[in-house]
């Protein structure tokens, strides 16, 4: 997705949602910053190495528990989005990809960087506390934000963690995407927030995020050159 497929999108996003976009930007100028710094930043052409024709994009829906200790996904890239992480450790399944706005499990994100995991890190105006205390922790990191993206700061599409993971993957050349842990029904996985202790019944913040989230890929699946699979 483009920025100018991508604007209208984000356009209805702060409106609905309340964010403000001057702070998205001075989200995306810190990350930029500290990733320069700390010489820790990689190139889209360095990742899409990583990238194989078949990727599993991981959400941290309730399902995702059950899923992974029925069946094995050693035959292509993985790709977890924040959360997530903490549910594939727990089998000892360390992601290739690892996409967060920093608001997973720390040390659990740290670990999957640790043992090899690239990180995608995004930018938006209500993150900037933690790209600042902890955004400097991480090797191999790729950037993205949801403004404008700048020399070393992308915008592929996409909202929340999991439907970003998603456009990141075709982004970068998969050829079929399958989402796994996606459920978007009535309750939040455990691993979606470091507080929770169980799956937690969807509150309303978190529903315009979903409802979001699968306006995208919607999109994605009509628009975008790979196959979009939903894990049954």
């Amino acid at each position: 997705m483009e920025w100018e497929e991508w604007k209208p999108f984000y356009e209805r996003i702060v409106r609905e949602m309340g964010y403000s976009v001057e702070r998205d930007r001075e989200a995306a100028e810190l990350l930029r910053a500290v990733l320069l710094e700390n010489d820790t930043y990689l190139l889209k052409e360095e990742l899409e190495v990583v990238v194989g024709k078949k990727v599993y994009v991981f959400g941290a829906g309730p399902s995702l528990e059950k899923v992974l200790e029925e069946h094995d996904f050693s035959d292509g890239t993985l790709i977890a989005a924040d959360g997530a992480t903490t549910a594939l450790l727990e089998r000892e399944i360390i992601p290739d990809i690892v996409v967060t706005d920093l608001d997973g499990r720390l040390l659990d994100l740290r670990k999957a960087n640790e043992k090899g995991a690239f990180m995608v890190i995004h930018a938006h105006g209500d993150n900037m506390d933690k790209i600042g205390a902890y955004g400097a922790l991480f090797d191999n990191v790729l950037g993205t934000c949801q403004t404008e993206p700048l020399d070393i700061i992308y915008n592929f599409g996409g909202f929340t963690d999991g439907d970003r993971a998603a456009f990141l993957a075709e982004a970068l050349g998969a050829e079929k995407i399958i989402l796994v842990g996606f459920d978007f029904g009535s309750f939040v996985g455990k691993w979606s927030k470091p507080w929770l202790k169980e799956h937690a019944p969807l509150w309303e913040s978190k529903a315009k995020k979903f409802a979001f989230a699968k306006e995208l890929l919607r999109w994605l699946e009509e628009n975008g050159s790979a196959k979009l699979v939903w894990f049954q």
